[in-house]
């Protein structure tokens, strides 16, 4: 299977780790192997009342054997585990290495539920990619090979009759199970996925179901859905189940055989009858190493959907590129976008067409529009979370994607319409904007954003999403954020659209005095609610993707266009009527 090669090419650093943990499991199970050897010496040369010399070596091997047995099996546990822990580790970090280029773009296609399956189930399946897959099939063959080395010893002819049964216990029994199991997997994984994204969308969204009574609706589909992954668990573990069985199936099969061919030798004096317990025992204990394999097929197809599943995200090709030798972020903050358009995949109509916009340092513009316009649009790829489809965007003279991204979004300061903050600490949101801010950085922060009531409870959770603070005031934490960063340019994308008119009056005052000190910033502002519009210099008016209008308020109001009639929408006076009725 080609993903587990490439699998296999992640953990080459690992691979004298694999083989030394490989080497110790054989070495255990080969102590064990010679501690029912010694033990059946003994017993067997015992029972001929020999003198006590003779027995000597045997007690020997019994204490060597004995104790070897559990100080090898106790460091292959630990170098088993290091090496499982190491590839895990690596793995996890090449995969959110290889995401985080993908973001925000190409990971739009995916369910959040879907996307943490991948990122925390996936990756925890692919933990049993040593232990379970790599290691048995290796020391699986080391025992094999010792077993053929020492029965070789008393006669060829039983290492052939012990091969065959090995060869039975180490390719036909996982052939049965593979096929028994063949697309089980797959199914599981999709299953999981499935359910998480349920369970994600059931928790996030159970006030609605709640208010709608569509409660036990959802909570029906996830009971099917694991009633079916229950269904797939039970016969995985019936499949399971009868390994063991089979596998010592095998072993009393190579036992009867091998005594059918041992026995003419005994009658003979070609071999001496106390080592007919020995060989047998051997024989028994040496397929205790097949027991993992048919597992490791169950685990192999597993790990090969897992990685499956991990591929289809990493090799999509980012919508974003770094440059390899990005130029220093330019002294101006002016802003230009010189006849761009663009298009979301999939969608036939363009969110933004032919747009020539130059936004010059320290100057304060504002987007409007109907929405769909294309004015949070203008935001993604200012940032560079999108690239334009024709057209290029600069700053200070200088096309951004010749620019490090990184450097690039950390000189935006932008509050978005949808804020995220996580579940820890608002402290510790706030310090996501600079990490090394003082504590009075961060209640003056707040207070210029009018959470003066948060400056007390710094170190208070925010909850999960933030749900223990208003709409509002998580919009206001992101304006705090924004004001901690102090970037050159600011961006407001509907920042103030869940605050009341005076907290929205006082927060424009005081971005508005934020970007008049110098250095002046420049302050782009999208928004759709028409207040206010004379504190910029110039507003543009976006419909269908395209530049409608374009001036200060007084000219757009005089010109009675398209400007003119939302501001006479959104101004008009209530009807009396409506007025009385409510």
């Amino acid at each position: 299977m080609k993903e587990i090669l490439r699998l296999l090419q992640l953990v080459r650093p690992f691979y004298w780790w694999m083989l030394l943990a490989a080497v110790l499991g054989f070495a255990s199970i080969g102590s064990g192997i010679g501690l029912m050897l010694s033990s059946a010496y003994i017993i067997a040369k015992a029972a001929l009342h020999p003198p006590f010399q003779e027995l000597l070596p045997g007690i020997a091997g019994v204490r060597l054997f004995g104790a070897a047995r559990g100080i090898l099996r106790y460091i292959e546990r630990l170098a088993s585990h290091n090496t499982t822990f190491k590839i895990l580790s690596r793995l996890r970090i090449w995969f959110y290495t290889s995401v985080e280029p993908l973001a925000p773009a190409r990971l739009m296609r995916y369910k959040s539920g879907d996307l943490l399956q991948r990122i925390t189930g996936d990756i925890d399946t692919l933990e049993t990619l040593y232990a379970r897959v790599i290691s048995p099939p290796l020391t699986a063959l080391l025992v094999s090979g010792l077993l053929w080395v020492l029965l070789g010893n008393f006669s060829p002819a039983f290492s052939l009759v012990l091969f065959c049964f090995h060869a039975a216990a180490a390719l036909g029994l996982p052939l049965l199970t593979g096929y028994l199991n063949r697309g089980t997997a797959a199914e599981m994984s999709e299953l999981q996925s499935g359910m998480q994204t349920k369970t994600l969308d059931c928790i996030q969204g159970i006030s609605d179901l709640l208010l709608f009574n569509r409660l036990d609706d959802y909570v029906g589909q996830l009971n099917e859905l694991k009633s079916r992954e229950l269904k797939l668990q039970r016969k995985q573990a019936l499949i399971q189940g009868s390994h063991e069985s089979l596998t010592g199936l095998l072993m009393n099969g190579a036992v009867i055989a091998l005594v059918c061919v041992l026995a003419p030798q005994i009658s003979n004096g070609t071999i001496d009858g106390v080592y007919s317990a020995v060989i047998i025992i051997a024989v028994m204990a040496s397929f205790e190493a097949f027991l993992p394999l048919p597992d490791a097929v169950q685990h192999l197809e597993a790990n090969a959907t897992a990685g499956k599943r991990l591929f289809e995200i990493v090799d999509a090709q980012p919508a974003v590129t770094a440059p390899i030798a990005p130029e220093a972020f330019p002294e101006s903050s002016s802003i230009c976008f010189q006849k761009v358009s663009f298009s979301y995949p999939e969608t036939r109509c363009p969110a933004l067409s032919d747009i020539s916009l130059t936004i010059r340092e320290g100057e304060k513009v504002a987007i409007v529009g109907p929405s769909g316009a294309g004015k949070s649009t203008i935001t993604s790829l200012l940032l560079r979370f999108w690239e334009p489809t024709e057209g290029s965007i600069t700053i200070g003279g200088k096309s951004i994607d010749r620019l490090d991204p990184e450097s690039l979004r950390s000189r935006i300061g932008i509050v978005s319409q949808h804020t995220y903050l996580f579940g820890e600490s608002i402290r510790k949101n706030l310090l996501l904007a600079r990490p090394d801010a003082s504590d009075e950085e961060l209640k003056k922060a707040l207070e210029f954003a009018g959470l003066s009531s948060c400056t007390s409870r710094l170190d208070q959770w925010a909850g999960q999403h933030g749900m223990s603070l208003s709409g509002g005031e998580r919009q206001r934490m992101a304006i705090a954020r924004m004001l901690l960063q102090d970037a050159p340019i600011i961006v407001l994308d509907e920042a103030t659209a869940n605050l009341d008119n005076l907290t929205e009056k006082s927060v424009m005052q005081t971005i508005l005095k934020l970007c008049s000190k110098e250095p002046a910033k420049s302050l782009l502002v999208i928004t759709h609610r028409l207040r206010d519009m004379s504190i910029f210099n110039r507003i543009v008016v976006l419909e269908n993707g395209s530049i409608q209008e374009e001036g200060p308020h007084e000219t757009l109001m005089k010109k009675n266009g398209l400007y003119a009639s939302m501001w006479s929408l959104q101004h008009r006076p209530s009807s009396p009527g409506l007025v009385a009725e409510s």
